[in-house]
């Protein structure tokens, strides 16, 4: 259902059965698999072109994004993220593109760290950003309510960082924010500062262990995702996979490691700690994760759904199609938001799509690998990481 918004496509949408009010039901697909995380794409533009995302060969001056209109609202990203939270959704994370390009992004952070689950709890409110606003932004954007920031980082060699986000952006500026963003307090508790690497064999997997090197004991977890087959223009092929096995056994040549212990249901990463002198896990060291996005499925587990920049419903990063929601929240045929009723079928109608949901990409890939790979699949740029 990817066509234009219109009142009709509403009516086209799986709806649940009666809601409780509270939402402690809980919600679930047709693999048992709650809802429970929420990511909202802010933007379709970045300001990067990393060859695994928005090469320059398509994303290039003629490239044409979404118009501004057809963004959704920050008053309609609250209103979808109400209903969501009254599903189960605890946490949110704003991706894009790049978040940080988004106009007064501060501003929807605070309007989204005011909501509440159910329970009276508050939400956990998280953005990832390859950093190169973040020194700017870092103090507004904690002071209007962010609770946690992922920065992507591919290589601490300015050279091979250059050639990966193809802009000549320096490393030095994204480490400048990584300082800000400690400094304004987001790195105040294990894992609320992340820094992700995505791996391209031959590319940048001799950064791997520098990258280890540098940011152990600076109270950041570093992650390294396999390169994956996100989207159908970034040319990805399987031998420029290194396998999170390969780079854990080079981690181990250079570091004790240990598992970590009390991964929630629906965590991505293989997480590891570094130990202290007598082999413990040692958390001030900080920690490594291994996002086996190819070479291990993690679908079983997956609670995430995807709201897009113009408010399409996407429930795998895989996904070649989305279920159209701005109908509900604008337009002649848009639901009143003041009215009970009006709210009760916006969130009967998001649950009807999760409860419907099968998505399993990733381990119907590692069964039949050639028809993995010719599904097609929304870009990661318009629907984020």
């Amino acid at each position: 259902m990817l066509g234009q918004p219109s009142r009709s496509v509403i009516s086209e949408l799986p709806i649940a059965g009666r809601l409780r009010a509270d939402g402690a039901d809980g919600l679930h697909d047709l693999r048992g698999r709650a809802l429970h995380d929420l990511r909202i794409s802010v933007t379709d533009r970045c300001n990067f072109r990393c060859s695994y995302c928005m090469p320059k060969e398509v994303f290039d001056k003629d490239y044409v994004y979404l118009p501004h209109k057809a963004l959704l609202s920050f008053e309609e990203i609250l209103r979808l993220a109400k209903a969501f939270v009254g599903l189960g959704v605890q946490k949110i994370r704003l991706t894009g593109g790049e978040p940080l390009l988004r106009k007064d992004i501060e501003v929807l952070i605070g309007m989204l760290s005011r909501l509440k689950t159910p329970q009276g709890q508050p939400l956990d409110l998280t953005l990832t950003t390859n950093g190169s606003l973040l020194a700017k932004k870092a103090a507004a954007l904690k002071a209007a309510g962010l609770n946690r920031v992922t920065i992507s980082l591919d290589a601490l060699d300015d050279a091979v960082f250059k050639k990966m986000n193809d802009v000549d952006f320096s490393v030095h500026e994204v480490l400048a924010g990584i300082e800000a963003a400690r400094q304004v307090g987001l790195a105040q508790k294990p894992g609320t500062l992340k820094v992700n690497m995505v791996v391209k064999k031959g590319v940048n997997d001799d950064q791997i262990v520098p990258m280890a090197k540098f940011f152990r004991g600076q109270g950041v977890s570093l992650r390294f995702i396999e390169y994956m087959d996100v989207g159908s223009t970034n040319g990805w092929r399987m031998d420029e996979v290194l396998p999170s096995a390969t780079i854990l056994a080079r981690l181990r040549e250079h570091f004790l490691l240990v598992p970590a212990a009390g991964s929630p249901i629906g965590e991505t990463a293989e997480r590891w700690m570094h130990t202290d002198s007598h082999g413990r896990a040692d958390p001030n060291a900080g920690e490594i994760g291994l996002i086996s996005s190819v070479t291990k499925a993690f679908c079983k587990d997956c609670n995430r759904a995807r709201l897009s920049t113009e408010g399409r419903l996407f429930l795998c990063l895989f996904a070649g199609q989305g279920y159209d929601l701005k109908p509900f929240v604008r337009g002649a045929g848009a639901l009143p938001e003041t009215d009970p009723e009006a709210e009760q079928t916006l969130a009967q109608a998001i649950a009807g799509i999760w409860q419907q949901r099968d998505d399993h990409y990733s381990e119907v890939r590692s069964q039949q690998p050639q028809r993995g790979q010719s599904t097609p699949k929304v870009e990661m740029s318009y629907i984020g990481g």
